[in-house]
């Protein structure tokens, strides 16, 4: 919508994971050399954890992009709330290969003449585990296990687990010890201190053509990264509605004001409705709130302002998308003369 309005050839912020828009801070530029790092190891597991949105899924697709696919076959495990009897199954459709109604030592051997057949052809098998924060023990020891697979001196497959920080207390818990000891190599990805924060906005805005309209004021990028803590994904979702609200507001320079309102925009929204609350408030608690309500008229005039706003928005969006459609056709028109 905003797009064609700042003449930008696709939305900056979106939020899925996106290498195209890979942006390489201090923190993924170490990540990224610690994978690297790995894959010319060839063995052993390596770990990356960050915080929730802080880029680890865009790290590996980066890194897939520049994997040569002549010497390296390569699975993507997302979906990890899985059990130990789900573990091997997962790791035989991530490389494509049949796992229907087969016993654990069937599967097994299939996998192992899977790796063994990419190693005659010079090839190494490399898993990426996303997520790993939602394995069970159970299921990290039969990645572990995996690794077991050798011929001569030579590791079959090769690990790479990606988790929020909590997968460190999994890591370092009693009875991890020998996936410890084939650990090559561990990084936790921070996020972005403010200078970064900026550049990322500025490289993600160029990335789709940007000529500086809008532009951003100093306090308004200064803005962004206090609300965002400089974690990517809250960076992104920022942006996007500041995006649309210049657009709907249209305004060719975004102050700290701007983001000041967006930011309150997004905080009304995550609260919890009354009528929510109501089921769990005894009639003591309903009548505290209706009393604060009465000690503070203003209270209610804010709340009918934020929703007269919401609605104007609204209503904005839609008489701008009503403008742009094409004039009805009367079927008077195509009557013959």
């Amino acid at each position: 919508m905003y797009e064609s309005y700042y003449g930008l050839s696709d939305k900056p912020f979106r939020l899925r994971p996106d290498p195209h828009f890979f942006f390489g801070s201090k923190g993924h530029k170490r990540a990224m050399a610690y994978l690297e790092y790995g894959l010319s190891h060839g063995e052993g597991f390596i770990v990356i954890t960050g915080e929730v949105g802080a880029g680890k899924t865009t790290l590996v697709r980066n890194l897939f992009n520049q994997l040569p696919s002549e010497q390296i076959v390569a699975a993507h495990i997302v979906n990890t709330h899985l059990d130990a009897d789900d573990t091997l199954r997962t790791v035989l459709a991530a490389f494509g290969q049949p796992y229907e109604s087969s016993s654990k030592t069937a599967m097994l051997s299939r996998l192992e003449q899977f790796l063994r057949a990419c190693d005659k052809e010079g090839k190494r098998a490399l898993l990426v585990v996303d997520e790993a924060q939602n394995l069970t023990p159970r299921a990290v020891e039969e990645l572990r296990m995996l690794s077991n697979f050798q011929t001569g001196e030579n590791a079959l497959l090769q690990t790479f687990l990606l988790g929020q920080p909590e997968f460190r207390t999994t890591l370092h818990s009693a009875g991890m010890q020998q996936l410890r000891q084939r650990v090559t190599a561990s990084y936790h990805l921070g996020p972005m201190d403010a200078g970064e924060t900026r550049a990322y906005i500025e490289h993600r805005l160029r990335t789709v053509g940007w000529c500086e309209d809008p532009t951003f004021s100093d306090n308004a990028y200064a803005a962004i990264h206090e609300y965002s803590g400089g974690i990517p994904r809250k960076v992104n979702g920022l942006c996007d509605r500041l995006l649309l609200m210049g657009y709907l507001e249209e305004l060719h320079a975004l102050k700290e004001k701007d983001v000041e309102e967006v930011i309150s925009d997004i905080q009304q929204e995550h609260l919890v409705p009354p009528a929510a609350l109501a089921p769990l408030a005894d009639a003591g608690e309903l009548a505290g709130m209706a009393a604060s309500g009465s000690d503070n008229p203003g209270y209610m005039d804010e709340r009918m302002m934020k929703m007269e706003k919401s609605m104007s928005s609204v209503l904005s969006i839609l008489k701008k998308i009503v403008s742009a459609l094409p004039a009805p056709v009367h079927p008077a028109d195509n009557q013959p003369e």
